[in-house]
């Protein structure tokens, strides 16, 4: 058995998929790509992951890309311990919570993590080859120097907002520690690095103020091994304090289209 992972550090799909490889003690290949570069638009890495994306996972012979699809084979293929509930209203729940990642979640993240911070990092040098390798990023990037102002990031914090409150539901719901009760599933897992990233840009206190149980779900995630192995280990020190800063600084915009 061998278990290869292409990722980056603060990517929250690769965290995600760490983060359950982890859970398992699963040990894997690590290689890891420096996407401000452009390491995932190589031919040899588009040769394994034909849409250029992070991460990627080869299991032996096996290629798989999407985090959520990779923890999902994760936990079939290496059952113990298991990450989704043997009851079967539970892993419903479970797979509610993991469907809006991909569909609502993730983009959201994308568009208020580069229109707060991550834009910064991209130099005029780079302009030329991001646009060579997708057609119509400058176009799009432009938007996101607006910052707050970018026409996408209402819609976007405040969804997250409301993965917030959606999680804060779930919690009193259930009455359990963890999202869809009890047992600590790939919901859990799915979730921990979009809440961190709220927390990184200095967003999450102010949303979490009156939510009392997803800040203490939080704290029970930070706690974990398997959250210091796969995700804490890997913060790169160059992202951090340019997302305090910039996040800081966008906080009270924020806290205006919230309440609006």
């Amino acid at each position: 058995m061998a278990l290869t992972l292409y990722h980056n550090d603060m990517s929250v799909c690769a965290q995600k998929v760490r983060l359950c490889l982890a859970e398992k003690q699963l040990a894997y290949e690590d290689r890891h790509l420096n996407l401000r570069a452009g390491d995932q638009k190589r031919p040899e890495y588009l040769a394994l992951n034909p849409n250029g994306y992070v991460p990627t996972l080869v299991h032996d012979d096996f290629v798989l890309g999407e985090s959520t699809v990779i923890c999902e084979y994760i936990d079939d293929a290496f059952t113990a311990p298991p990450l989704k509930p043997a009851d079967p209203k539970e892993r419903a729940r479970m797979r509610g919570f993991t469907k809006f990642i991909d569909a609502a979640i993730f983009p959201a993240t994308a568009t208020v993590s580069m229109s707060i911070a991550f834009h910064h990092q991209f130099t005029p040098e780079m302009y030329d080859t991001m646009e060579k390798a997708r057609p119509g990023w400058l176009a799009n990037f432009r938007q996101l120097q607006k910052g707050t102002e970018n026409p996408a990031f209402p819609a976007a914090i405040r969804r997250l907002d409301k993965m917030i409150a959606d999680m804060e539901r779930a919690l009193a719901d259930h009455q359990g520690p963890w999202l869809v009760g009890e047992t600590y599933t790939l919901a859990d897992v799915a979730y921990a690095p979009y809440v961190t990233r709220l927390d990184h840009l200095k967003f999450f206190d102010g949303m979490v103020e009156k939510r009392f149980r997803v800040a203490a779900w939080y704290n029970r995630m930070r706690t974990r091994p398997s959250y210091k192995e796969a995700l804490a280990k890997w913060f790169n020190p160059k992202y951090l304090p340019l997302m305090d800063e910039k996040g800081s600084e966008a906080w009270p915009r924020v806290c205006e289209l919230l309440a609006a």
